[in-house]
């Protein structure tokens, strides 16, 4: 396991602290209808110039970016992860970050619970994210091979239940300080995945972090894990700038 140690802790601060309305002119705004007619606000940034099919990135925000406003879910440091113009030249792809309704979770489970077990059937919202994938790779330059998600809290919850309905969909997944059903680790043995987690969290216990992490490796796997001894809740701000983090996910390919 990947400890950040006291003795050397290092000091975390956002990419490009820029004000939500700067960011919103960076991506563009759109809404997804799914089959049952439906819909999904999400924002989209594309590059300008596309000269090959390019990495999809999935974003699943918290819970305090929830709503309608088809704006909130660019906070926390995830718009400027990869939205940036710096970010952008090194690492270019399709960013797209989904909102959630307030009246709903990525996972209709108590974050407070010791465990939970997969619902039977995706949320409504998390189900048109899985249309809305769908749908951006039949329409945009997007790569197949090279699907990542990423989440945070309730998206970290998002992440996890994803990555276990659609094992074989994702190249990689990082899921900060949310959790999993344990029950479903053996379809993501062979999953890169890199988690994060606060020690000290009181939203969402690190144990739930702790508990996925052992059980993949118990069953062969190899998945990352970098707990963060002093950090409470917010433990996103390390995970987005974290150094290897960008490099390690792009290189990532599903065979």
């Amino acid at each position: 396991m990947d400890r950040c140690r006291a003795s050397h802790k290092p000091v975390y601060r956002r990419l490009m602290p820029l004000s939500l309305s700067e960011l919103a002119n960076r991506f563009a705004a759109r809404l997804h209808t799914g089959p049952d007619g439906r819909s999904l606000p999400y924002r989209m940034l594309v590059p300008k110039s596309v000269e090959t099919p390019l990495p999809l990135v999935l974003l699943l925000h918290g819970a305090g970016e929830r709503g309608e406003d088809n704006v909130a879910q660019l906070g926390n440091g995830a718009a400027e992860w990869l939205g940036s113009d710096d970010a952008q030249r090194q690492f270019p792809c399709v960013f797209v970050l989904p909102q959630c309704p307030a009246s709903a979770r990525w996972v209709e489970v108590d974050w407070s619970a010791a465990r939970h077990d997969m619902p039977a059937s995706p949320s409504q919202p998390l189900s048109l994210v899985q249309t809305l994938i769908d749908e951006l790779v039949a329409t945009q330059p997007i790569d197949p091979h090279r699907l990542y998600v990423v989440g945070l809290s309730m998206g970290g919850y998002g992440t996890w239940d994803l990555i276990s309905r659609l094992p074989q969909r994702f190249a990689a997944a990082v899921p900060i300080c949310g959790g999993g059903d344990t029950s479903q680790a053996s379809g993501l043995v062979h999953l890169p995945l890199w988690a994060f987690h606060g020690a000290q969290d009181p939203v969402v216990s690190v144990e739930r972090s702790r508990q996925m992490i052992q059980r993949l490796r118990s069953l062969g796997g190899q998945p990352r894990y970098t707990e963060l001894p002093e950090v409470a809740h917010d433990a996103w701000t390390a995970a987005f700038s974290h150094p290897d983090l960008r490099p390690w996910l792009f290189a990532q390919r599903r065979a």
